[in-house]
């Protein structure tokens, strides 16, 4: 179903880094792997079958988050328009956010030390509607950079008729 969220005639998505699934993969790895092991030793001290149970459905729940992660990552993209910039994402609750070249006020480019040890870099619009911010996550510093200075040089010539 994609209708409202398809992407404009004439135009495609560019999606995110795929390292933007691995991190979140890694940190997943990294989180699941000692709750799992918490979960099962804790609960085997009570009764070894609720702790061996308990490990199967943390389990379930990691393998299940870990394919919902590629999901998400599939749902991210932004498409780069003469009068506006379109984001999306959101695999099982959509969202569309479009935000006019000339509303724009402010762009960050933001990564904390997680993203840069996996070279990921955000990229986030700011316009004088708080509730129309939209942010591109995942994307490498080079595309960050890029968008950066397209957005901003886009944002000052329409602007410029205000």
């Amino acid at each position: 179903m994609e209708g409202p969220f398809a992407a404009p005639a004439e135009h495609s998505w560019t999606r995110v880094s795929p390292r933007l699934a691995r991190m979140r993969r890694t940190i997943l790895v990294l989180i699941g792997i000692p709750v799992i092991v918490g979960i099962s030793v804790g609960l085997s001290f009570v009764n070894t079958l609720i702790g061996v149970g308990a490990g199967i459905i943390v389990v379930a729940l990691v393998v299940a988050a870990w394919f919902s992660i590629g999901r998400n990552l599939r749902s991210w993209g932004y498409v780069e328009r003469d009068e506006d910039l379109l984001v999306t994402h959101g695999a099982m609750f959509k969202k569309l956010t479009i935000v006019p070249y000339g509303r724009m006020q402010l762009v960050d480019v933001e990564a904390g030390p997680i993203e840069r040890s996996f070279g990921l870099v955000s990229v986030k619009l700011h316009t004088a509607a708080a509730t129309t911010d939209a942010k591109v996550c995942g994307l490498t510093p080079d595309h960050a950079g890029a968008l950066r200075d397209r957005l901003t040089a886009l944002g000052e010539a329409h602007a410029a008729g205000l």
